[in-house]
């Protein structure tokens, strides 16, 4: 029954895959262009350091190519990920980190037309974070990786017994230290403002940005907040099952979804009509189905 049910699983992932197959490749090779496009314009110019770009942007600094550096490096870390990690957790990176190193040199021809000579050094780091991040939710949103640190992370993660956030912590930290050797404290502020961003912009592409909220109320004001929420806001309300875990009591917990536009007056009207009651809101990103 467990192999069965496993099969199962992989039949789904398998489909997924297969679905819109063409438009994910062009997403992809898309985003793999975008992030190239952004190194070789705005972070190398600007000495931006971290993954294993950044360890191209410390070594072009005593004249080594970065596209021969991330090559090398993309090359090495899919290897060690097929010993480490197995070919499953390896093959959606293959593709990626061989495009990329090429996708690097091929770009630096075509930024060598474009001057940003006279921008300030803080507007290249930040416009090289939102044109990398949103090159890096293209390739995300698509299925696949760039592979580099990635591979790492995981591998840092699974032996280093840390959860996957740690492990990058980890691993940037360590190639943002190397940077402070090379290009001095300034610039490795601005890689840290840049990653952070990068990081942001990524999940903003793959998820979108939340346009709802989910509201998750418990109160002995049940039926009041229920017809405030249908007759005044106009959204429905579903009615969940629950029970104290400390008390053992069984209560009724309100769920809906309300715009973001009316948050303010949502958490008002439930605070004015019970001051009492415990609500979680958290930003729904997709809503599917009758509201």
């Amino acid at each position: 029954m467990f192999f069965k049910k496993k099969e199962e699983v992989k039949d789904i992932v398998k489909s997924i895959y297969e679905k819109d197959k063409l438009t994910r490749y062009a997403q992809f090779i898309f985003g793999v262009f975008v992030v190239a496009f952004s190194f070789n314009l705005f972070i190398l110019p600007s000495n931006i350091v971290y993954g294993v770009s950044g360890i191209g942007v410390i070594l072009n600094k005593y004249g080594i190519n970065p596209s021969v550096t991330i090559l090398v490096g993309e090359i090495s870390l899919l290897l060690l990920s097929f010993i480490v990690l197995g070919v499953n957790k390896t093959k959606n990176s293959i593709i990626g980190s061989i495009l990329y190193p090429i996708f690097v040199e091929l770009t630096t021809y075509l930024t060598k037309y474009i001057n940003v000579g006279d921008v300030e050094p803080i507007l290249l780091a930040l416009f090289g974070a939102v044109i990398s991040g949103f090159g890096f939710g293209l390739i995300f949103k698509s299925g696949y990786t760039t592979g580099g640190t990635d591979i790492l992370n995981q591998i840092v993660s699974k032996y280093g017994k840390m959860t996957l956030g740690n492990a990058m912590l980890f691993t940037d930290g360590l190639i943002i230290l190397c940077g402070v050797f090379t290009f001095g404290v300034s610039k490795i502020m601005y890689s840290i403002i840049n990653l952070y961003i990068v990081s942001m912009m990524t999940d903003k592409v793959m998820i979108g940005i939340s346009s709802t909220k989910s509201f998750f109320i418990i109160t002995s004001h049940e039926s009041e907040i229920k017809k405030f929420i249908m007759r005044e806001l106009g959204h429905g309300v579903t009615l969940l099952e629950g029970n104290g875990a400390f008390t053992g009591n069984r209560q009724k917990v309100l769920m809906c979804v309300i715009p973001t536009r009316e948050y303010f007056i949502a958490k008002e009207g439930i605070h004015e009509i019970d001051p009492n009651a415990f609500f979680v809101v958290a930003d729904a990103y997709e809503v599917y189905g009758n509201k």
